[in-house]
């Protein structure tokens, strides 16, 4: 079913459920300082007949504990940003080298309040593919895409207590079996499946 959506119905569902649902939050309770806001493009292609999303994996650097995850291309919002979605393509374009101007945005999912206290919007948008893209090796190690279909099935991801049940920090985490030796958790995880909640819903 999620390969025969077209553009004009993800982009109104996108639309429909933006306002209906307040912001998620990686870790409960109430929030003790005011969020840092932030973006991320959701990158949609079609291959094969099929809706793929385009993943980064980032490049691995002691001390930095996101280094070497799987991620969606985004960042912290610059005072430059007018909105949510620039702050997606700037960043897309700087971690990637993808144009803006090839980018068909199709709307925004709720934002996510993080763990390390920022505010994610994601905006989804369609790309055209192939497309040749000039990746950051400071940033990004890798670019690939996961079949739509293939993270739409709930028997190729689970939830866990993470780190562990009686840390301060507990909490459920979303992780996606391995695809193409690449792992998919944590907070891109959610926003995987927050994003397929909402193609599928009525």
């Amino acid at each position: 079913m999620l390969d025969q959506l077209d553009r004009g119905a993800i982009s109104n569902r996108l639309r429909s459920d933006r306002g209906s649902r307040p912001p998620s939050r990686e870790l409960p309770g109430t929030p003790q300082r005011k969020p840092w806001p932030a973006a991320v493009l959701v990158p949609m292609f079609r291959h094969l007949e099929a809706w793929h999303l385009l993943f980064i994996r980032r490049t691995e650097h002691i001390g930095d504990h996101h280094s070497g995850q799987v991620a969606f291309p985004g960042g912290r919002r610059e005072p430059t940003d007018p909105d949510a979605a620039a702050t997606a393509l700037r960043e897309a374009q700087e971690e990637i080298g993808l144009d803006p101007e090839q980018v068909v945005l199709l709307g925004e999912l709720r934002p996510m309040h993080t763990l390390s206290n920022y505010l994610v919007t994601p905006v989804v948008g369609e790309i055209p593919w192939p497309l040749e893209l000039t990746p950051d090796p400071v940033e990004v190690a890798r670019v690939f895409g996961i079949p739509l279909a293939w993270l739409g099935d709930s028997a190729n991801r689970r939830v866990l207590t993470w780190p562990s049940p009686d840390h301060p920090e507990a909490r459920d985490v979303i992780f996606f079996d391995k695809f193409d030796q690449e792992l998919l958790w944590g907070v891109s995880a959610r926003i995987t499946v927050d994003f397929l909640a909402t193609l599928v819903r009525a």
